[in-house]
């Protein structure tokens, strides 16, 4: 028999319609999800706590943090395989790079939720949930970190991305595709993450800030950012990872007042790596800002919060960026 702990935090997958505001919130209990299941889960046994309820859209670093924590320690009983977490869509795929870079242990971590909320007509929550606690009742799964199993697939923390506002199929991982599917009470891996670290912090740090940039961005976010408390910056640019002429003179300014900057890419695939001179990528990184190789702009967010909540000066902050983003 197989022990699997299902850790609820809300999000679509626990919500329904509230008819007299018109609001869908989150209100189902973890109990309630449980007894929705249709599959046997056949030597499996689940227990459940509950952890919060709400859309993940108010889960905060400092959530997120505490969420992670908390998996560390429900899987550090003997007694537990496996964790599934059901978690809103809109930020699990940064919590369960939290959870990525923080939980000590090679027991399978399953963040899932669902796009129908849970009074809709054949919501996908109860098929998801079955799926996930398959994948981390499994031994094929241990080793792989957190992932997050949607529609028959599971991916890798780093690489997985919400890629559809209302489709049941929302996560993929563009660059580096699945690490494998359910069939059924089949777990088929096809590949196992390699660029993968665990830290040991007591704090997460919430003043890093992710700045978009579009054409013609002016310094303004960039210079208010740092003039206001900012902690470090992270900047999705232009495709290899350059900016406007105004934001990287305003990102190298941030470095030379100690604070890190670092650079990503607003495309979906491919990775950063400085290249252009007169104000572009190259001129970004001989002013200090380090360059994120392929990891989105949430995830090297989440990353340098766990780096700078463990007190990491910023030679060291590089070296783990740069090693993570491949």
């Amino acid at each position: 028999m197989r022990n699997v702990c299902l850790i609820t935090t809300g999000g679509t997958i626990a919500s329904k319609l509230e008819p007299a505001s018109g609001h869908v919130t989150a209100s189902v209990t973890g109990a309630e999800l449980r007894a929705g299941l249709h599959d046997p889960l056949d030597g499996i046994t689940v227990t459940i706590e509950e952890f919060c309820n709400v859309g993940s859209y108010a889960i905060d670093l400092p959530l997120g943090f505490a969420l992670a924590r908390r998996i560390g320690e429900v899987l550090q009983d003997p007694a537990c395989d496996g964790v599934v977490v059901t978690h809103g869509t809109d930020t699990m795929e940064e919590s369960a790079y939290m959870a990525d870079l923080l939980v000590q242990s090679d027991k399978p971590i399953v963040f899932t939720g669902a796009q129908y909320a849970a009074d809709e007509p054949n919501p996908d929550g109860p098929r998801n949930i079955a799926n996930a606690i398959r994948l981390a009742a499994s031994q094929n799964a241990s080793g792989l970190g957190a992932v997050v199993c949607f529609e028959q697939e599971f991916h890798a923390a780093r690489d997985v991305t919400k890629s559809h506002t209302s489709r049941v199929d929302t996560f993929i991982s563009a660059e580096h595709g699945k690490l494998g599917e359910v069939d059924g009470d089949r777990i088929i891996v096809h590949r196992r993450p390699v660029l993968r670290r665990n830290y040991r912090a007591e704090a997460v740090e919430q003043g890093v800030e992710l700045i978009k940039l579009v054409m013609g961005s002016s310094d303004r976010f960039i210079r208010f950012a740092a003039e206001n408390g900012a902690r470090a910056i992270v900047i999705e640019g232009f495709g290899r990872g350059n900016a406007t002429p105004a934001v990287t003179a305003a990102a190298i300014d941030a470095v030379k007042s100690g604070i890190p900057v670092v650079m990503t890419s607003r495309c979906q695939r491919g990775r950063v790596k400085p290249i252009y001179g007169s104000g572009g990528g190259k001129s970004l990184a001989e002013g200090g800002v380090i360059f994120a190789g392929d990891l989105s702009g949430p995830k090297a967010r989440v990353l340098v919060s766990v780096l700078l909540g463990m007190g990491l000066d910023t030679d060291r902050l590089r070296k783990e960026i740069e090693y993570l983003g491949g």
